[in-house]
């Protein structure tokens, strides 16, 4: 069933242990694979807005399902709201940046570029789960918007506070 693939990110939620922190994986997995790849900033961005879109609508429109049929309001099954979110601190960065990540030859696979891609990635992903388990304000306040809203929402704001330290920090390292 399609709701059920979109609301466990493909069955990912179904993992044990951490099911957000797997939900969270694949938008970084592909940023990553992206960035080694030497795609476009612009395909990278869209492809990482699409995700997000995807997935948060998801989110949204089954969160009275996903209710009914995990019996919670947020079921640690759901993690469509992970893999949206994830994907703001990925986002954004410096065109420079996205040129330091970028694998010229294969020589260059263990070099420099791979481990910038790495570092990045890990480090955004890092920070959004780190503030996704924490929740700094208005996480917890968002959660008690109805259905898939609250669901989404506290995920976002963990999201947007990741993206602004992945900002300040692609731009002053840059």
């Amino acid at each position: 069933m399609i709701r059920e693939a979109l609301i466990t990110t493909f069955g990912l939620g179904k993992l044990r242990p951490a099911p957000g922190t797997w939900g969270s994986l694949p938008p970084a997995a592909i940023a990553w694979l992206m960035l080694l790849d030497g795609v476009s900033p612009a395909v990278y961005h869209w492809t990482l807005a699409a995700i997000a879109i995807v997935f948060g609508a998801a989110c949204i429109a089954f969160g009275i399902w996903t209710q009914r049929r995990f019996g919670k309001k947020d079921p640690s099954q759901c993690v469509c709201d992970e893999t949206c979110a994830q994907c703001l601190p990925l986002m954004f960065w410096p065109s420079a940046w996205f040129e330091s990540c970028r694998l010229t030859s294969a020589e260059q696979f263990w070099g420099e570029p791979f481990w910038h891609a790495t570092a990045t990635v890990a480090a955004a992903f890092l920070a959004f789960r780190i503030l996704d388990i924490i929740k700094p304000w208005p996480g917890r306040r968002l959660e008690r918007l109805p259905y898939g809203w609250g669901v989404l929402a506290d995920d976002l704001s963990s999201g947007l506070y990741a993206a602004i330290i992945l900002q300040v920090a692609t731009r002053t390292l840059a």
